[in-house]
């Protein structure tokens, strides 16, 4: 297929910073798209027809596909490939039909002013993005690259630090790197009070923790307390018991369901960016505990669905594994989950009650699986002494489809 489209990402030191076949797909292109900056960049020269960016983005994108066979190149900022548009557009168009011409992406250039091994360093957007997104990689000693979303991003970046005990944490801000308005700031973030900053910045972070900091591991299994719940909460212990048998795998979807306050969601979501989840979940407060968990422990972008299951569950995305915490009895649930579920994918269900147990043994007569009963005890005070304290067993049914 002919490479109609072209996208060139470029620096703060515009055309005359481009490789020489990077110039040339700009000049040769009969139609320039791009946002105000990019264009902006062009001599004034320069009458060839512009697109610029609108909001949605999908709008504009449309206007692109229906030029598809004339000469169109996309201006882009740094590595198009890098959160950038680069990697919205091949949602759409094949790369057989595009050029794509990096320039230094924006973590490349700050690692290069900073000393920093981008190998080492935690990259992450909050351009168009939920800042919540910045939990998971808020750590001690963790060095962070964040993409701003404009000059009040590194006072939201700050805030959200010194709420997780992270206020002694150094921030540097990277303005309009590679240009001849570069400038650098630094300051610590519980006492962050810039705001005189350019649009176009990159934040940098030091992880610094404060003594007293609790510390939350991506790992399964966090604690209670972290959690905001009425009492349905698949305790720690059983959690990470049920997350190691979920076997969460970057890329794939899991359906929560009966979520409770959305722990098993959540923490599928936190073993990697890239792993998605659906929360049912019918009871209304319930909703807002899952809401709230989802932003405090830096998964936003669980989908939340209120509706009561199965009939929740028709014309759902088909998952790669599925967790049934609640509601194990409900008439065709399992009916349903197994029809949907992929081939190869993971089932877990948890049980209380003999009636939930029941069904759990009936499946597994029908297609197999392990069955194993979960016993918890915790030490607690009797008088001056410690004595055992049994929590309700769980019995649980893994099978792979």
């Amino acid at each position: 297929m002919q490479k109609w489209l072209s996208v060139v990402g470029i620096g703060e030191d515009g055309v005359l910073g481009l490789n020489p076949v990077a110039q040339m797909l700009v000049e040769q292109a009969e139609v320039l798209v791009g946002g105000d900056r990019h264009l902006s960049m062009l001599p004034k020269s320069d009458h060839r027809e512009k697109l610029i960016w609108t909001s949605p983005l999908n709008d504009t994108i449309e206007e692109i596909i229906s030029y598809r066979g004339r000469s169109v190149c996309v201006l882009a900022s740094g590595d198009p490939m890098c959160f950038g548009v680069g990697v919205t557009l091949l949602r759409r168009i094949s790369i057989a039909e595009m050029t794509i011409i990096p320039s230094p992406s924006a973590f490349s250039l700050a690692c290069a002013r900073l000393g920093w091994s981008l190998t080492e360093v935690e990259t992450l957007s909050l351009a168009g993005r939920d800042p919540n997104l910045l939990h998971p990689v808020i750590y001690p000693k963790a060095r962070l690259l964040i993409l701003s979303e404009g000059r009040k991003t590194p006072a939201i970046v700050a805030e959200m630090l010194v709420k997780r005990g992270f206020g002694k944490s150094q921030i540097t801000v990277l303005e309009r790197m590679g240009g001849t308005h570069e400038r650098i700031v630094k300051g610590i973030a519980a006492s962050w009070n810039i705001t005189e900053l350019a649009d176009l910045n990159t934040i940098a972070v030091e992880c610094i923790a404060d003594s007293s900091v609790v510390l939350l591991p991506r790992t399964p299994g966090l604690p209670d307390t972290a959690y905001h719940h009425d009492g349905q909460l698949t305790k720690h212990e059983v959690r990470a018991v049920t997350l190691a048998a979920l076997a969460p795998i970057p890329g794939q979807l899991l359906w929560d369901v009966g979520a409770g306050c959305g722990s098993i969601g959540i923490e599928w979501m936190r073993s990697d960016y890239r792993c998605r989840a659906i929360a049912i979940e019918q009871n209304p407060s319930r909703l807002r505990y899952i809401t709230d968990n989802a932003a405090a422990l830096g998964t936003p972008n669980l989908c939340i669905i209120q509706a009561e299951a199965p009939a929740a569950l028709d014309n759902l995305e088909a998952p790669d594994a599925i967790f049934i915490g609640g509601g194990a009895t409900a008439e065709g649930i399992f009916d349903i989950c197994w029809r949907s579920l992929k081939s190869g994918g993971r089932f877990v269900a948890n049980a209380v009650t003999v009636e939930s147990e029941q069904k759990l043994l009936q499946w597994h007569n029908q297609v197999g699986g392990t069955l194993t009963r979960i016993a918890i005890q915790r030490a607690e005070p009797i008088g001056k002494f410690l004595g055992w304290k049994a929590m309700a067993p769980v019995t649980q049914w893994v099978v792979v489809k």
